[in-house]
């Protein structure tokens, strides 16, 4: 120590003397580090789970599905042979996949082997019941126990057994679970009344009845109606019974139906469990070049054919997780930047009290290289010590940190320190005179304005690039953005505020209150204006406390416009409390229906709807598919008046009465689904429709696809129907192009009005929907909106938004603190003076409060109306509707108790500040103010 020039003695000596704001430092730096080392790796494994919650929730979607047509089994003789080996084929497909999926294998459950029959009709006598034979195998079976009966056996007498085309159905044996069997009320050697659709008969026989003995084993979730008679596979009302092949009756049942009537299935689903957020990203490009590469469904050979949307789900999934990690990205680099304004006000006040001593130590022959290796020193133990505090505490919640987010603060508290010591000593020492000639002190005055100009010009320029960068490329990667930019956009623009409006504005008007005090009668007022005065031209201050307090209501707005942004992209996912969509067997119940609904306790509005997907518009020369909406629009506007959407616009035209409804009997008409509709009483069909007047509609249409020609409505069999648009439709789920009509305008055009779509609002709108869901799929709003608010990352990034807040007006309050202190000797020091002129103790507290108060008003008012603006112009491009699932960028909602909040922290800091300097104060005496000079 003593070859580095470095004193033991003072550097010991200056820790204990300013213990205080030492401790502060340390703090500040703890604190950021766990956030900031902590929420990245949280976000990373938050992103994992996401992408396992969304494989969870695409279910078959997400499954890999290879798919290959049988063998020809064309026999010797004209007729059909049957193929022993058809269980080994299957196998043989699962073996060839597994070596065709790559780094797919490392995240996939072990294939199983599937086969289906078409569905059969049960011609007992009983209603709605179907059956359909299945053959499932993977590496466990799945595992049964006969408890009746014997397994499924070959129904040939010979293996290698050529069948007529044209002979009497073929006999296959199939086993019936218990629960199956007590239903059907067959057992072994029965034989089942089963049809197919063109009601020919097949010989389907009961060999035996098992018992599965892990009903959980994943095969099972293929065919669940080989386990338990199933409702509503095949329609509303109906109950699937399945059928299981065996390795020998597998052979009978391809010889039972038709040449390609069996399907040969293999598929393979992703276990969630082993899925992360990296692996995501490289199975996606391997399951889009297995879609590239094979074989069409037309394609007659036996070419595999891969089908999955796995990669369409991981797609949506990886611009959500991209979105968040901008997000946070953002709230980060806000708590880094006024965590570091913050540590440099803390520098500035420990030099202000070391200012006497390094200038001793300086006038005493000490180097510059010696003060700033002893200061250097005490930085780097306090900022190793500090962040290794706040990288233990991170570890506690995270298995690792992220180091490059600990780099500013770190850096911040190891340089700041000794900088500004440096520049201390230096200053007190330096024998540079003020020069005489006027125009070279002109000179030095205007070269320091350019250079304080030419950084603020830095900082301008940087904020502008950031906001363009954002604006035109977003903050995805996978969309040609990038993230580190865009993602400093807010708090550079922060900065640009302070700069530009708050520090070149606050002097100005400080100065001018000075002048208007002078010219009054009032001596209080004179001092705190000239305080506030001498004070204002402070920078750091300023650009602290006005930072904290704008992104700390930048982050506030973030959480509640991402909050509300949820409630309405529910309410416009459901477009009422609650709806129900009547499954295609039973839309002509569908009043009947929405009748009960509408006499339930607690339901107000109950409206009916023709909803038709993928309705084949055309605008101009282009087909458009579109969502087509056919609604009693009175009836409906009704209904979204009891709702947050916006109104439904004036249809001209709409009566108000209720068209027919289209019933089981009656001549038909052509719908808009193309198909033929039956048609209600009073309602024309056929080519009708051509020779009225174009139907007024309501268009809805992203980018415009819709606008700027003739909408038309193609129809079998019947010319055309053409609509006029006539105003804006609203949302309708979340769909981009929606076309709405009114329900009678489209029975006078001589199309049949069958709702399929029923929405309900009031308090018991979900209580009377889920009783009558027996023959309709129920969405509740509020079960919706819970379950995408409960998401993983929405949940993750509304908790990040708090904290951010919360540590943002810490950070700004003890920058509020630390400034105050800074300014304290000075200002007691001239206030104590004033004491001798008859100035009593409460006018000082006056005097001093007039002191702090523009920079406490700047961030009680003017950070918060900064932070408003950054948000409305930054928020947009950040893909907040990726998370809240809606269809545009959310509108901005303001969070009126957190500007409250963050309006009434800062005059109570001050009003707690004063009184607690003027007892620290009260303690010395007048006289050893006077004699030493300070306070």
């Amino acid at each position: 120590m003593i070859r580095l020039g470095l004193h033991g003695a003072s550097i010991r000596g200056r820790a204990r003397a300013d213990a205080g704001p030492l401790l502060l430092s340390a703090l500040v730096v703890a604190v950021v580090s766990m956030l900031a080392g902590a929420v990245p790796v949280l976000l990373r494994s938050t992103a994992d789970e996401a992408v396992r919650e969304a494989v969870r929730a695409a279910a078959d979607l997400a499954d890999v599905r290879v798919e290959a047509r049988w063998e020809s089994d064309d026999g010797m003789n004209g007729g059909r042979l049957r193929d022993p080996r058809l269980a080994a084929e299957l196998a043989d497909l699962a073996n060839r996949s597994l070596d065709d999926l790559g780094p797919l294998r490392d995240v996939l459950e072990p294939p199983v082997g599937y086969t289906a029959s078409p569905t059969l009709k049960v011609t007992d006598g009983s209603v709605l019941r179907t059956f359909q034979l299945n053959y499932l195998r993977d590496a466990t079976g799945p595992a049964v126990v006969w408890i009746s009966g014997k397994a499924p056996a070959s129904s040939a007498k010979q293996a290698d057994v050529e069948v007529p085309w044209n002979g009497p159905p073929w006999p296959v044996q199939v086993g019936l679970s218990e629960a199956e069997a007590a239903a059907l009320g067959a057992g072994p050697g029965d034989r089942l009344q089963l049809a197919d659709e063109q009601r020919n008969p097949k010989d389907v026989r009961v060999s035996g009845i098992y018992r599965a003995v892990n009903p959980d084993d994943p095969a099972w979730r293929l065919a669940p109606w080989l386990l338990n008679p199933t409702s509503g596979s095949d329609g509303a009302g109906s109950t699937r019974f399945g059928g299981l092949l065996s390795d020998e009756s597998l052979p009978d049942a391809r010889l039972a139906f038709g040449l390609d009537d069996l399907t040969r299935v293999v598929r393979f689903s992703p276990d969630p469990d082993v899925l992360t957020w990296d692996a995501a990203q490289r199975i996606a490009a391997t399951v889009v070049g297995l879609k590239a590469s094979s074989g069409t469904s037309a394609n007659r050979g036996t070419a595999s054919h891969w089908q999955t949307q796995l990669d369409s789900v991981l797609r949506d999934v990886q611009d959500q997780i991209e979105a968040a990690t901008a997000q946070a990205s953002v709230l980060l680099t806000a708590v880094s930047v006024v965590a570091v304004l913050v540590l440099l006000l803390a520098a500035e006040l420990l030099v202000a009290r070391r200012a006497p001593a390094l200038t001793v130590a300086r006038q005493r022959g000490a180097s510059l290289l010696a003060l700033g290796g002893e200061l250097l020193l005490e930085s780097v133990l306090l900022a190793a010590v500090s962040a290794g505090a706040g990288v233990l505490a991170a570890r506690i919640f995270v298995p690792s940190v992220a180091w490059g987010w600990l780099l500013p603060v770190v850096l911040a508290a190891v340089l700041a320190g000794p900088a500004f010591g440096l520049v201390t000593a230096y200053r007190a020492t330096r024998d540079r005179r003020v020069p005489a000639n006027r125009n070279a002190r002109r000179w030095a005055r205007r070269t320091t304005a350019l250079r304080r100009l030419t950084a603020e010009l830095a900082v301008v320029i940087a904020a502008a690039i950031a906001v363009v960068v954002l604006h035109q490329r977003g903050v995805l990667p996978s969309a040609g953005g990038t993230v580190l930019l865009p993602a400093a956009a807010p708090t550079l623009g922060v900065l640009v505020g302070g700069l530009l409006l708050l520090l070149r504005v606050l002097p100005p008007v400080t100065g001018l209150v000075l002048r208007r005090a002078l010219r009054s009668s009032r001596p209080l007022a004179v001092f705190g204006a000239a305080r506030a005065a001498s004070a204002s031209g402070r920078a750091l201050p300023v650009l602290a406390l006005a930072g904290a307090a704008a992104l700390a209501t930048f982050a506030l707005t973030l959480n509640t416009t991402v909050a509300a942004g949820l409630t309405e992209g529910t309410w416009r996912a459901v477009g009422a409390d609650a709806r129900l969509d009547v499954s295609p067997d039973a839309v002509s119940s569908a009043p009947s229906l929405a009748s009960r609904i509408a006499a339930a306790p607690g339901v107000r509005h109950v409206a009916l709807a023709q909803v038709t997907e993928n309705a084949p518009i055309v605008a101009g020369d282009a087909q458009r598919p579109s969502r087509l909406v056919v609604v009693d629009t009175t009836t409906f506007r009704d209904l979204l008046a009891d709702t947050p959407l916006p109104a439904l616009p004036s249809l001209p035209g709409a009566t108000g009465a209720s068209p027919p409804v289209a019933g089981p009997t009656g001549a038909t008409a052509t719908d808009p689904t193309g198909s033929t509709a039956t048609a209600g009483p009073g309602t024309p069909a056929g080519p009708g429709g051509s020779s009225g007047p174009a139907v007024p509609a309501l268009v809805r249409s992203v980018g415009g696809s819709l606008h700027g020609g003739t909408l038309t409505l193609p129809q079998k069999g019947a010319p055309p129907i053409r609509f006029t648009a006539v105003g804006a439709a609203p949302a309708i789920d979340a769909a981009d192009n929606v076309v709405l009509v009114d329900a009678a305008a489209m029975t006078a055009a001589g199309v049949a009005y069958q709702p399929n779509t029923i929405w309900v609002t009031g308090p018991g709108a979900a209580e009377a929907a889920r009783a009558n869901a027996t023959a309709a799929t129920v969405t509740i709003r509020t079960e919706l909106e819970r379950a995408r608010r409960s998401a993983p990352l929405v949940t993750g990034l509304l908790r990040l938004a708090w904290a951010s807040a919360g540590t943002l007006l810490a950070l700004g309050l003890l920058g509020f603190a630390l400034s105050a202190a800074t300014g304290a000797p000075d200002r007691w020091q001239t206030l104590s003076r004033l004491r001798t002129l008859g100035l009593r103790p409460g006018e000082a507290r006056r005097v001093a409060t007039a002191e702090l108060l523009p920079l406490t008003l700047l961030a009680a008012a003017a950070g918060p109306l900064l932070g408003l603006l950054l948000a409305q112009l930054t928020l947009g491009p950040l893909g907040l509707r990726l998370l809240t699932a809606q269809t545009g960028d959310p509108s901005l909602i303001l969070p009126w108790l957190g500007l409250a909040v963050i309006a009434a922290a800062f005059p109570a800091m001050l009003a707690a500040l004063i009184p607690a300097e003027s007892a620290l104060r009260r303690r010395r005496r007048l006289s050893e103010t006077l004699r030493v000079g300070g306070a």
